[in-house]
């Protein structure tokens, strides 16, 4: 019987979702993590691994003669050295599109965080100053409409354009980045205004990061960029986090030149104590979880499986080179 292990599996599924599917494929070994230093060990017998953040370098591949198969239980392959897979003779496959919609829903999560200020209102009411207050109501902080706002997206890929339509339903302008074109074009009838970084930079009072990382977009949130946004911008990042240069943000949000910021992501996860982003004013972070909804777990597992039943079928989906 074909012999699986799953290296991580505790992101995927920490226990409120069933491996039952798997079972039937092939003889299943779970670790909820796994070190480095283990990799080798608990892969050596295996056909087939399954990896979210565990890394397969050339070296590490060499040592595992069994190895036919790597899935990676998300969409990024960064973590898997191809050329040595694709040497070996090794299937990677990766699981596209399954969060897109709770990425997207994420993203107004933080926003409304951000303009509406309803956990900190919440836990002034429990601390007991909507009791003591002398009217019937009382604000923290400026609270601010969506509509009407221009909301600049970075990246008008499957999650950019559902973004976009939540946006336009709240009443939003739409604008996505590009290099030259600034005409106004419809995707999937909504109005998107194309406008050149810097001008975006400049007008959005919302920029919204979905853009791949490359050496192009890395740190693509800059001091210089920064300099170009209005005073009340908000920044979104549920991409990437090397897509912001973390000290320039922190310094602008410290110093008030920008509205404020709602990150999902770090250049580093879990975040070292002193990521200056952890203290910054007006930002708030969550650990990584925009994919992690149910459902899109849910929809996650299903990939997984009929990745790993197409290929045991001799008919190979979802291959990544």
């Amino acid at each position: 019987m074909t012999k699986i292990t799953v290296l991580d599996g505790y992101t995927l599924n920490p226990g409120d979702l069933s491996w039952d599917a798997l079972h039937v494929i092939g003889d299943v070994t779970f670790y909820d993590r796994t070190p480095a230093d283990l990799i080798v060990q608990r892969c050596k017998d295996a056909q087939i691994v399954l990896t979210n953040k565990v890394s397969f370098t050339a070296e590490t591949i060499a040592q595992l003669p069994k190895l036919k198969y790597i899935g990676v239980t998300a969409t990024g392959t960064n973590i898997i050295d191809l050329v040595a897979c694709n040497e070996k003779k090794i299937t990677v496959t990766n699981a596209p599109g399954y969060s897109s919609m709770s990425v997207a829903q994420h993203v107004f999560a933080l926003l409304l965080s951000l303009s509406s200020s309803a956990n900190q209102h919440s836990d002034a009411v429990k601390s007991g100053d909507w009791a003591n207050c002398k009217d019937f109501c009382f604000t923290l902080n400026p609270i601010h409409e969506l509509a009407g706002k221009t909301l600049g997206i970075i990246g008008l890929g499957e999650i950019g354009k559902k973004v976009a339509k939540i946006g336009q339903a709240m009443g939003m302008k739409i604008a996505a980045a590009h290099q030259s074109s600034m005409n106004k074009i419809k995707i999937h009838g909504l109005p998107i205004e194309w406008l050149p970084h810097d001008e975006l930079f400049k007008t959005a009072d919302i920029i919204t990061l979905h853009c791949p990382l490359t050496e192009k977009t890395n740190q693509i949130i800059n001091n210089s960029n920064i300099q170009l946004m209005k005073p009340n911008t908000i920044i979104i990042n549920t991409g990437r986090g090397q897509l912001i240069d973390e000290q320039a943000l922190a310094d602008a949000l410290n110093d008030e030149r920008i509205g404020g910021a709602g990150l999902d992501v770090l250049s580093s996860e879990p975040p070292a104590a002193n990521n200056p982003l952890l203290n910054a004013k007006n930002c708030v972070i969550t650990p990584h979880i925009a994919w992690a909804s149910v459902e899109a777990r849910t929809r996650l597992m299903k990939i997984v499986c009929d990745n790993i039943t197409a290929y045991t079928a001799g008919t190979p989906i979802n291959t990544v080179e």
